[in-house]
């Protein structure tokens, strides 16, 4: 049985494949866990000499469990593959392997490069991802489509490397990705029976606004911290609106 081996989600990722898989050649193994991509990930993937598992998409949670549940090893790191594992990363965690903690799983901080850019604040650091995971001790929701959620079977810890997380490299993108989650949590929303009031799309702006900008100290980042702010504030509202059109469609009040 493998100790650790690095896990990378992927669809149509040819141009960020390769240098992910570059940063994590130190684990024992390397399984690309593919959603069927038609351009090359699969092809370059193999060439690096990473297995390739193609498996079908019904979420981000539900792909995570598949994947570790189709891997034999000690250990399964998560990478994205617009994520690089940086050297001091790789450090620290075959020093915590070699220490066999109690802990089953890690939560590994984020650097957020938006746009270009690094974004420290308005809450996009520390940002802790659960990566690395035992999988004999552990399990990911499968309701979660976004924004997934591990379920350990024992304690925690916190790394203190960084992941680099090639986030947003372009407006339209950011756009197309924030528009898909705010769908997809209007949906959770309303499964879960919140109705919204006729003002919430308006306090959820503002109070979002406030969180970001002055309590996550997005201010500090200047104009970048600014439009991150307004912008992820926008889409807190919408969520709301697009709720309020899920309700006035399950209700029959519009076609």
């Amino acid at each position: 049985m493998d100790q650790i081996v690095a896990v990378i989600l992927t669809l149509n990722e040819e141009k960020h494949i390769a240098a992910c898989i570059e940063t994590v050649q130190w684990c024992d193994a390397i399984v690309v866990w593919d959603s069927y991509s038609t351009d090359r990930t699969c092809e370059i993937s193999r060439q690096m000499g990473a297995r390739v598992i193609q498996h079908p998409f019904h979420g981000y949670g539900n792909q995570r469990q598949s994947a570790m549940q189709g891997i034999l090893a000690e250990w399964v790191l998560f990478v994205d593959a617009d994520e690089r594992v940086t050297p001091q990363l790789a450090d620290e965690i075959a020093q915590v392997l070699r220490e066999r903690p109690k802990v089953v799983g890690w939560w590994i901080p984020r650097h957020n490069y938006i746009l270009g850019k690094l974004a420290l604040y308005a809450g996009w650091y520390p940002d802790y991802q659960m990566r690395l995971l035992r999988p004999d001790r552990s399990r990911w929701d499968p309701e979660r489509q976004v924004h997934e959620l591990a379920i350990l079977d024992g304690p925690d810890g916190y790394l203190t490397q960084v992941l680099v997380h090639h986030n947003y490299e372009s407006l339209s993108q950011f756009k197309r990705t924030q528009d898909r989650y705010t769908d997809i949590d209007a949906q959770i929303l309303l499964n879960r029976g919140t109705k919204p009031n006729w003002w919430s799309p308006i306090t959820m702006l503002l109070r979002h606004f406030w969180w970001r900008y002055v309590t996550l100290r997005g201010y500090k980042g200047g104009f970048h911290g600014l439009w991150l702010s307004a912008a992820m504030s926008y889409y807190e509202s919408a969520k709301y609106v697009r709720l309020a059109r899920l309700w006035r469609q399950k209700t029959g009040l519009t076609t």
